[in-house]
């Protein structure tokens, strides 16, 4: 599957339906309209700094994405018969060809893992970590929590 095409559609507890995509070029007034809702704090935590605005070189970083290496997803729902983004998701590889995947016809072993910096006062986010299934572990680093989540799927195909 192209992660540039990914689309699914969900339902949440409250019954509301989500609409999950890939990010595109062209949603940049929706998610600067996202942002914008943001306040000081939840800013602080996404950003680990005060952010009151963004500039154009940071605008497109989070924009234009390959689906190799950087990877963004949202999330709509539809508000007065208008999908708007209401989340978002991306990561970034941060050390190229850590993980090899082998060919389709092959018994696979699978490992990877995701990296985070998140504040220590951010038990939100340290809690969805946590509920996440996979395996997690932290450790202090200056004013900030590294977590690393994983996974590793061995089986045959």
């Amino acid at each position: 599957m192209d992660p540039a095409r990914y689309s699914a559609t969900e339902t949440l507890r409250n019954g509301a339906v989500v609409h999950i995509r890939a990010l595109r070029p062209d949603d940049r007034a929706e998610m600067l309209a996202a942002v914008g809702w943001l306040g000081k704090e939840a800013l602080y935590r996404r950003f680990l700094a005060p952010k009151r605005h963004f500039s154009e070189r940071e605008i497109d970083f989070f924009l234009n994405v390959d689906f190799k290496n950087h990877v963004a997803l949202v999330a709509l729902l539809a508000e007065g018969g208008r999908p708007m983004i209401v989340g978002g998701a991306r990561y970034i590889v941060s050390r190229p060809g850590r993980a090899k995947w082998p060919s389709p016809s092959t018994t696979r072993i699978r490992s990877w893992a995701f990296v985070a910096e998140v504040l220590p006062e951010n038990v939100p986010m340290l809690k969805v970590f946590e509920r996440c299934g996979l395996s997690m572990t932290t450790r202090s680093e200056r004013g900030s929590v590294h977590v690393t989540l994983g996974l590793v799927d061995i089986g045959a195909v």
